[in-house]
């Protein structure tokens, strides 16, 4: 996926690419069906120009679109012009970032798995700025604090009237790593302990004794969209970010993703290891 494409514009032409694939329709066949030329469909499905939302949703009709997805795109054609909160430092900030807060805007659901550091929407302030020192990067404090600042900024997304859901899983190393100070580490558990009790959050650590489990790829989210077909794979590696949304890559993470929610401790379960945890620092 093209970290270039930053608006719910890329949702759109991804979404309509993989309708008419999976209607098995040539671009003019489409097109001849609503009356629009092969390049205007063409142009809908690469993010280029404006869009009519009427002819989305004959698209979607023509592709047997089932209402639920349908209503998905054409809700998405009619918003591709709201810009989300970040518009003003866009310019300033990677375009992955960019991508990844247009995804996270979107998203009704987000399943983390970790194995390193607790999900950037569950850190706290001190805990971010730590993980931020610690990279090999050497930014200027000024910088640090601006990058901070938009990870506090993400997590605002957990306090909408319909906020997504958060399935984490951790890996039992990231609660005993101590990240920052013992003092930062504690708060950050108590922080986990309260996140554990909403209703929007659910939390659970795989620990050691589990061991071997099926996400030694490393650390993964899959941030879901209103529908299945705008889900989106987001890794965080060490050599930049990576997205991806090819349905073969998406049932590979959705089934790991499912292995590792059955090897891990129940919520219960988890929620007394971490506060094991907070006990012996």
């Amino acid at each position: 996926m093209s970290a270039r494409a930053t608006t719910r514009r890329r949702q759109l032409g991804a979404t309509m690419r993989k309708l008419r694939a999976r209607a098995g329709m040539t671009l003019e066949e489409a097109g001849s069906l609503v009356g629009v030329s092969k390049a205007t469909v063409s142009r809908y499905e690469t993010q280029e120009g404006p869009i009519k939302w009427p002819i989305v949703e004959a698209l979607c009709r023509e592709y047997r679109a089932t209402d639920a997805e349908r209503k998905a795109v054409v809700e998405l054609a009619k918003g591709v012009k709201r810009q989300g909160w970040w518009n003003s430092i866009a310019d300033s900030i990677p375009e992955s970032m960019n991508l990844l807060l247009t995804l996270e805007d979107e998203a009704v659901r987000e399943d983390h798995f970790n194995c390193l550091y607790i999900p950037g929407l569950l850190q706290t302030r001190a805990y971010t700025e730590a993980v931020q020192y610690a990279s090999e990067m050497r930014l200027p404090p000024e910088e640090i604090e601006r990058l901070v600042d938009i990870r506090m900024r993400r997590q605002e997304i957990l306090d909408r009237p319909r906020p997504p859901h958060v399935w984490a899983i951790l890996d039992e190393s990231v609660i005993r790593r101590v990240v920052g100070s013992r003092q930062v580490m504690r708060a950050q558990l108590e922080r986990l302990l309260e996140a554990n009790e909403s209703r929007h959050i659910t939390l659970q650590v795989l620990p050691f004794a589990r061991g071997a489990h099926s996400a030694a790829m490393g650390s993964f989210v899959i941030i879901g969209g209103p529908e299945p077909s705008l889900d989106v794979v987001y890794l965080d590696t060490h050599v930049g970010s990576l997205f991806m949304e090819q349905d073969e890559e998406l049932d590979r993470y959705r089934l790991a993703f499912d292995y590792l929610r059955a090897q891990a401790l129940d919520m219960a379960a988890s929620s007394a290891l971490i506060e094991r945890v907070h006990e012996e620092l």
